[in-house]
């Protein structure tokens, strides 16, 4: 695939090729391409005069990046203790039947990818998911089969407004 490389040029001019500024090179790529294509990290290595391999390096241990791309709606369930004690499985297996994906997997339609997170910081809310920056929480199965149906819903509505 061709990839416009305008906006990533920008800040790359912006940060300059230093590689300590690697990593926020690198989540400006990601803002504007969604993810991190095998092309796109090619570009940023040759620019910055970096070898891919480091990038791939940062980009497979870090989960902030990706290197495929996500669903229109990205649900990061926490994990953490709080949420895992008051029934954060319960919530996944829930997410899990109303979508038919696992952690790590986007709906085939393209609407939505799972990520399992280890803490949002909403403990007082848990079980708790966060779409799209927008926090859902004290989850029930019937809340979250709910939020997910609006959400099919509304991603619907937009395709018909196109």
């Amino acid at each position: 695939m061709q990839y416009d490389y305008t906006e990533l040029d920008k800040a790359i001019e912006e940060y300059g090729s230093n590689e300590g500024n690697l990593i926020t090179v690198m989540q400006k790529a990601q803002d504007i391409y969604g993810f991190l294509p095998r092309e796109v990290i090619e570009h940023i290595g040759c620019a910055m005069k970096l070898k891919c391999s480091k990038i791939y390096g940062i980009a497979t241990f870090y989960t902030q990046f990706r290197l495929e791309p996500i669903g229109k709606y990205l649900i990061m369930l926490c994990m953490g203790t709080a949420c895992h004690v008051n029934g954060a499985k319960n919530i996944e297996e829930a997410i899990v039947d109303e979508l038919g994906i696992v952690n790590g997997e986007t709906t085939q339609d393209g609407l939505f990818t799972l990520n399992n997170v280890a803490c949002i910081g909403c403990c007082s809310l848990s079980p708790v998911m966060m779409i799209n920056g927008e926090t859902y929480g004290l989850l029930t199965d019937e809340k979250v089969k709910s939020v997910l149906g609006e959400l099919r819903e509304r991603a619907k509505g937009q395709e018909a407004v196109q």
